[in-house]
């Protein structure tokens, strides 16, 4: 499916009024069912929509493993996912109907309560990372965004190793993007105690947690951490970045293990 479309505006520069095309990213909501039940309806782009249903459904605890998957039908025209298990969780079923507003673009669910968020285990050795290594990577990250350099309506979302970007997505919701690179992640299998994520917005709590339990030492963004991510994040020994832009950013937590 087409990720934008065009429309006509009207643009404003000063005294000047000029009619022109403009692009627009599309929001296309989408339904995920489990077992025929209807889960969520989350407001997404349309696109890399398996990933994303996949990763949601890691991320808020409904399958921890690939092989919990029965069968799982995308129909990006209706916008709508059917997954079924092989057999449900008894933790899925408790999280039925158990939904948490969060800070999330649009007032987003999870499906977690905060103080679960302490069972994730510490990382035990977190990344080797220099702090040039992160300015590369954020540089490549930033030229990478072809969404939002032709709409200014998307977030993204990478997963790096040291020495480059892995999977990159983008989406009008910050929580779509990076459960779409952990989707792919975890439909690859990889291993991701050596990576970190990059992310345009925000770090908050919700998105700490979803990259805690994948046991990812590193979360760096061009925006601001929130109090209680940065809480978690000394308690699970994660390191957060934030504000990293060009030659700055602040450093938040795991100071003795950080490369400098």
């Amino acid at each position: 499916m087409d990720t934008t479309k065009n429309i006509e505006i009207l643009r404003v520069k000063g005294d000047s009024i000029t009619k022109e095309e403009d692009i627009l990213i599309i929001e296309h909501p989408f339904t995920i069912f489990l077992d025929d039940k209807e889960i969520i309806t989350l407001l997404c782009s349309p696109k890399s929509l398996k990933e994303l249903t996949i990763g949601f459904l890691y991320s808020e605890g409904f399958i921890d493993n690939i092989s919990n998957i029965k069968d799982i039908y995308i129909d990006e025209e209706k916008g709508i996912a059917h997954v079924y298990l092989w057999e449900r969780k008894s933790l899925a079923e408790k999280l039925q109907g158990k939904r948490t507003i969060t800070s999330g673009c649009g007032k987003g669910t999870l499906f977690y309560n905060v103080l679960d968020s302490f069972k994730s285990e510490k990382i035990k050795k977190t990344l080797d990372i220099k702090i040039e290594e992160i300015k590369h990577l954020v540089k490549e990250f930033n030229y990478k965004s072809e969404l939002f350099l032709n709409t200014g309506g998307v977030h993204s979302c990478a997963l790096c190793n040291k020495s480059g970007i892995l999977i990159f997505e983008e989406d009008i919701g910050r929580h779509n993007a990076l459960d779409k690179i952990l989707g792919r992640a975890f439909m690859d299998n990889m291993d991701l105690s050596d990576k970190l994520v990059l992310v345009s917005g925000r770090i908050s709590s919700e998105m700490l947690i979803k990259v805690a339990k994948r046991g990812i030492p590193v979360i760096v963004s061009r925006a601001a951490p929130t109090s209680l991510s940065i809480e978690l994040a000394r308690e699970l020994n994660i390191i957060i970045v934030g504000f990293a832009r060009g030659e700055k950013m602040n450093i938040y937590s795991s100071f003795p293990s950080f490369n400098f």
